[in-house]
């Protein structure tokens, strides 16, 4: 064992990606000292943009989360407390039309669906993408009775009990499964999309639940001056990863890349010695792992066996996104919206394609579009096995039989993301609360493998994992200068 005298740090973080990033920076808000390590050799995990510089101009191309809802509000509090404001850009709205492949055709969801339920009559009823008897089956939800045990239950199971085999597998799928890269059949309810339950409750039905939204002007939240709307979802003008490089840096901590950590070991004061691949140990009175399960488990299988065999067991499934740039008058069939999603039972090798230069401004030159194709996941696993040059000539296929797209791309880039998202499986929110009641004192989780997988679910987490750090620290191992959380 390396006996150097161990580096004391008030609190290690481990894992550099927003929820750790999101820790730092709430804890310096409250005068608490910080080490952050990350593994990799750059921060932000999986929010990452890069800036293609071309003859014809600029392209900002995602190869994570290009947005963020702005129905949690986290994500445009901390964009602003870091001096972002004029930097947020919302969706064009104008453009906010969703295509669903129904039988290898892009049909456009109905106006007025909210998530997965129809608010306006007439356009629903003359979309060919739900066949009148499903239609019928979904209008069914207005005398079917609520469920009211409190069981969590699979995304599949609620909404073919309230709507229907067809609005599951033409909507529910697509657009909220691949929110999550899940199953629906395994996907849970209360720790997706608790909504659903609270307005079956509290409505009775979720079409009652959803026009009750609809008329209070839910969903949709004001912006600084309290009038006027914004954007379902927000970014930045130079992408989400504008987000981490502001981040980074208004950060004054000890700030680690290629700081693998290999050991996490428990001290008899309660403190922990967490000791790097370089063999530098750091004191700390608490660690907060901001890391994917599967890493968590393997630094606490010594220390909280238990635990561990929780962490171990959130599943997780790897995806990729090939973005590629054309030339307008190359695009014979456009789709004209935001993108298409591809239903499973399509069983394609796609999942989904979304429009970024339609979606969101500044994203290609005039003149040029820029789209962003998913794959991998439960839907098409296959594809993550592609390698580079056949993947392209996979997606090259399908975008020229969707919008007949013949031409070679003017670039592409392709991302992979393995092991990248966690499953919530049915009864997920049970195993958090477990697993967070059984850590030793001092230790925390946070990110995406347990309570949401967005940026503004990661930030909430960082921000309630600061507070409950230093309230902690003040109250059990007091350190000068740290400041007692409000």
């Amino acid at each position: 064992m390396n006996r150097t005298a161990p580096i004391a740090s008030p609190v290690v973080i481990v894992g550099g990606g927003i929820a750790g990033l999101s820790t730092a920076w709430y804890l310096q808000q409250r005068g608490v000292p910080y080490t952050l390590l990350e593994e990799a050799g750059r921060w932000g995990g999986h929010v990452l943009t890069e800036t293609v510089e071309t003859a014809v101009g600029r392209f900002i191309v995602e190869a994570g989360p290009d947005s963020f809802i702005t129905q949690k509000p986290w994500g445009m509090q901390l964009a602003r407390e870091l001096g972002l404001a004029d930097r947020l850009v919302g969706t064009n709205d104008r453009m906010r039309k969703v295509y669903v492949l129904s039988k290898g055709r892009p049909i456009p969801m109905p106006d007025g669906v909210l998530l997965i339920v129809p608010t306006r009559f007439m356009p629903f009823v003359l979309s060919p993408l739900i066949s009148p008897l499903g239609k019928l089956r979904m209008g069914l939800d207005l005398i079917i009775p609520p469920r009211r045990d409190g069981a969590d239950e699979t995304l599949a199971d609620f909404v073919r009990r309230r709507l229907g085999n067809e609005a599951l597998d033409k909507i529910a799928e697509p657009l909220l499964s691949g929110i999550y890269n899940a199953e629906a059949d395994r996907q849970s309810l209360l720790a997706t999309f608790p909504r659903f339950r609270e307005l079956e409750l509290k409505y009775g039905s979720l079409t009652r639940g959803m026009l009750a939204a609809r008329a209070n002007g839910r969903g949709r939240r004001a912006d600084g001056d309290g009038r006027q709307p914004l954007s379902a979802f927000m970014s930045l003008a130079g992408g989400t990863g504008e987000l981490i490089e502001a981040l980074v840096g208004r950060l004054t901590g000890d700030l680690r890349l290629n700081a693998r950590v290999e050991r996490l070991e428990r001290s008899a004061d309660g403190s922990y010695l967490v000791s790097t691949a370089r063999g530098e140990p750091l004191h700390a009175r608490a660690v907060v792992l901001a890391v994917p399960a599967f890493v968590a488990a393997g630094l606490l299988h010594r220390l909280a066996p238990e635990a561990a065999a929780v962490l171990a067991g959130i599943r997780y499934v790897s995806t990729g996104t090939i973005s590629l740039a054309y030339r307008l008058d190359e695009i014979p069939r456009p789709l004209l919206g935001f993108g298409l999603v591809v239903p499973g039972s399509e069983r394609r090798p796609i999942n989904a394609l979304t429009w970024s230069s339609l979606k969101f401004a500044g994203r290609a030159p005039e003149g040029y579009a820029l789209f962003r194709v998913f794959f991998g996941g439960s839907r098409s696993p296959r594809s993550m096995e592609l390698d580079d040059a056949a993947l392209l000539a996979t997606v090259r296929e399908e975008l020229r039989g969707l919008m007949g797209i013949a031409a070679p791309p003017f670039f592409h880039r392709i991302y992979r993301w393995h092991r990248a998202n966690p499953q919530y499986d049915v009864g997920h929110n049970d195993r958090i609360a477990w697993l967070e009641h059984m850590l030793p004192a001092g230790l925390y989780l946070a990110g995406s493998p347990y309570r949401g997988v967005g940026l503004p679910d990661c930030i909430r987490q960082g921000q309630e994992t600061a507070t409950r750090i230093a309230a902690g620290l003040t109250a059990v191992f007091p350190v000068a200068g740290v400041q007692r959380a409000s």
